[in-house]
C-alpha cells in the first residue's frame, strides 16, 4: 500500500476519537461506540494490510481472518495475538446484538489505547 493507507488509518484513529468525543450528538451513545468499534477495527485492518504487502508483494486478496494468522510471519507472536484479539473484541463491539448490552465508553477508550499502540508497533 502507499502513503495514503496511513493517511487513512490516522483519520479512522481520528473518527472514533470523534464519535468518543461526542460527535454526531443526534446519536445514540450506543451507536457511537459501536461506529467508534467500526472505525478501530478499520484502522487495524489497514495496518495490517500495509504490513503484510510490504512483507508480501502481491498477497491475493485473502480475508481478515487470514491475514491475522499471517500477521505471525512478519510480526512478533506477542504483537500478533494482540492484534488478533483486539480484532475480535472490536468485531464482537461494532456488531448488534439483540440481548447485550453494547460496548462502554471505558471499553472502547481503553481499544482505542491498544489500537494506537498495536497500529505504532507494526508501522515501525
Amino acid at each position: 500500500m502507499t502513503a495514503p493507507a496511513l493517511a487513512s488509518v490516522e483519520g479512522l484513529l481520528l473518527t472514533a476519537d470523534g464519535l468518543l468525543d461526542g460527535e454526531l450528538a443526534h446519536a445514540t451513545t450506543a451507536g457511537r461506540h459501536r461506529g467508534a468499534c467500526l472505525a478501530l477495527r478499520t484502522a487495524l485492518e489497514l495496518c495490517v494490510d500495509r504490513v503484510l504487502e510490504a512483507a508480501m508483494p502481491g498477497l491475493p486478496r485473502t480475508t481478515g481472518r487470514a491475514k491475522l494468522l499471517l500477521l505471525h510471519s512478519v510480526a512478533s507472536t506477542g504483537t500478533a495475538r494482540r492484534a488478533k484479539a483486539l480484532w475480535s473484541q472490536l468485531s464482537l463491539g461494532c456488531h448488534y446484538h439483540l440481548y447485550e448490552l453494547g460496548p462502554t465508553y471505558a471499553q472502547v477508550r481503553a481499544w482505542r489505547a491498544e489500537a494506537d499502540g498495536l497500529i505504532r508497533e507494526l508501522i515501525h
